[in-house]
């Protein structure tokens, strides 16, 4: 018998989300099921400071909030409650519901899934977090064990949906038909894992929708037995749902034709979007293979101190002033008891010729520097810079005084085999099941094949005009290395950026990437190119190596930059 279509939402995609959120996806229509995405890289750094402090921390504490105002609501409505807000400490946020709910006298059956916390093994000497991302293997455990809320700890994003979507099915894990079915479960869980962003936010093409994007509504899917979903938000709700939006969501912090997670290993390549009516876009056609042997662990760890000071130059002679203050500092820093390991300068040259305010007339000198100990960027810093305010260039000032210096983390990835990591579901009645590592079919993969482009547009006029005319782009991060989704706003434009935006264009666009290894993935279905640049971010986003540390903008500076575009798609 065909069950019905699961429908899920989520309402938050990142710790510190809109807290409102969880309220209004409750009340503004039915849901099966409500997720809540609150963990990053640099979350579980945070998080991992805070257990630090105190070892019954390491859980996102604004869910637990969300919950007291909210919890009634969701049982009144039976819908049920999926989180990574567990954190670190996922068995913890699960005793504080079960507490909230015997303090407000509602009955609530609560279930925990952990496993992921590696750091006890000993297998990674010196990280402050080791954490293994599950699946959504133990999530359908605690669901078929009748619970209402589920607390996890590092799971993949997208587990959060396709737990759910395989305990409502009854999806088993062998099979072919399995694994097409749980790939498009997980291309939907990564369309909604970041909620607003598949609802018009951070979109390329918001202004031609500035009367929807103000404030978004957020995303949920309709998902069907076969593996298909239908993306789409409550009615009446900000935002809007359309090819681009679920494009640009699909394409971020994604990277080649395979994307390889610990349910299924899913082939982006054969994704197919169709809009199904006005805020409906449906995901169909997704082809699924088995899912690597290991899982991944990411590792934080702290990596010393940071500081950083920026100088405004205004008016003239920016380079000359840039280079005075440069010498001058470098000198200081030398002379220091303990210079800092690492020293690095930017100058954004933000200023204008003939400039109306004194803002618009100053360019802004970027000094950073990081050391392992914490006096070498915190007082040799700022006395060196202090020490300048009457000697310098004119116009001296900062944009604040350098303080004593601050930790930064590192994220680091490392693999380890999927039958090491004691996955576990700790159910409503407290009994606790093992959850046994994948054991449906594995086998080479074949390779992909590369799609054949189409031919060229015949040549014709051209104009010098932005890419982002075209184009839509939407960029990340993962780990130290960004990727960068580019999407043909039309099909007339497809065969002119597959030939026009090759490896050597891209990095004669962002000189930043020009001796950085760089690859490009081709997705003919979404119309898309990706891009991964390996190390752009150094050390990940923790490290703050770069003005932009997570690569949020890469794909705008991108869309901004001219080239000679066919006038006839403009």
């Amino acid at each position: 018998m065909t069950r019905p279509p699961l429908r899920i939402g989520n309402a938050s995609g990142f710790y510190g989300d809109r807290f409102t959120a969880m309220r209004e996806m409750l009340s503004d229509g039915p849901l099966d099921v409500l997720t809540g995405d609150y963990l990053a890289e640099l979350t579980m750094l945070i998080l991992g400071r805070d257990r630090l402090k105190d070892p019954g921390r390491g859980y996102a504490r604004t869910f637990l909030r969300q919950m007291e105002e909210c919890l009634g609501l969701a049982v009144e409505h039976g819908t049920k409650i999926v989180t990574n807000a567990g954190g670190l400490n996922p068995a913890g946020l699960a005793d504080a519901v079960r507490e909230l709910g015997g303090r407000l006298g509602i009955p609530v059956r609560v279930a925990h899934v952990e496993g992921d916390d590696l750091l006890g093994t000993g297998r990674f000497p010196g990280a402050l977090t080791a954490h293994a991302y599950l699946g959504g293997a133990g999530i359908a455990a605690c669901l078929d064990a009748g619970a209402d809320i589920v607390v996890t700890g590092r799971v993949t994003d997208a587990a959060l949906v396709s737990g759910p979507a395989a305990w409502h099915f009854g999806w088993a894990h062998e099979g072919q038909d399995a694994y097409d079915r749980l790939a498009g479960a997980v291309v939907a869980g990564h369309v909604l894992e970041c909620g607003t962003q598949a609802t018009g936010g951070n979109y390329s093409q918001f202004t031609q929708h500035t009367d929807r994007t103000a404030r978004p509504g957020f995303p949920l899917a309709e998902i069907h037995e076969d593996g298909s979903a239908v993306i789409g938000k409550h009615p009446g709700t900000g935002g809007l749902v359309d090819i681009g939006t679920v494009t640009a969501q699909l394409l971020y912090e994604t990277g080649g034709a395979r994307y390889a997670g610990p349910d299924v290993t899913v082939r982006l390549d054969t994704v197919r979007l169709t809009q199904d009516g006005p805020d409906r876009v449906r995901v169909h056609g997704v082809r699924g293979e088995a899912p690597p042997p290991t899982l991944k662990v990411g590792l934080n760890r702290l990596g010393g101190f940071r500081n950083e000071v920026v100088f405004v130059l205004t008016g003239l002679d920016i380079e000359a002033k840039a280079a005075l203050v440069r010498q001058q500092m470098e000198e200081a820093l030398s002379a220091a008891k303990t210079r800092p390991g690492e020293v690095r300068w930017e100058l954004a040259r933000t200023d204008r010729t003939d400039a109306d305010t004194e803002e618009t007339a100053s360019a802004l000198l970027r000094l950073v520097v990081r050391d392992q100990d914490q006096d070498a960027v915190g007082r040799a810093l700022s006395g060196a810079a202090v020490e300048l305010a009457l000697g310098s260039y004119p116009g001296f000032h900062v944009t604040a005084p350098p303080g004593k210096g601050s930790p930064y983390g590192v994220f680091e990835a490392a693999y380890v085999p999927r039958g090491d990591v004691p996955h576990t579901a700790a159910l409503p009645d407290g009994e606790r099941r093992p959850v046994p590592p994948h054991t449906g079919p594995t086998r080479a993969l074949a390779p992909v094949d590369a799609p054949e482009p189409p031919p060229p547009p015949p040549a014709g006029t051209t104009r010098r005009a932005p890419l982002g005319r075209v184009t839509g782009a939407r960029s990340g991060d993962k780990g130290g290395d960004a990727n960068i989704g580019v999407w043909a706003i039309t099909d007339a434009a497809w065969p002119w950026l597959v030939h026009t935006l090759t490896v050597d264009r891209l990095r004669a666009l962002l000189p930043e990437t020009a001796r950085l290894p760089v690859t490009r993935h081709v997705l003919p279905n979404l119309r898309a190119l990706n891009f991964t640049v390996e190390g752009l971010l150094g050390e990940g986003v923790a490290a703050q190596a770069r003005f932009d540390p997570q690569a949020k903008g890469l794909g705008e500076w991108l869309r901004s930059r001219h080239l000679d575009i066919p006038e006839a798609l403009l």
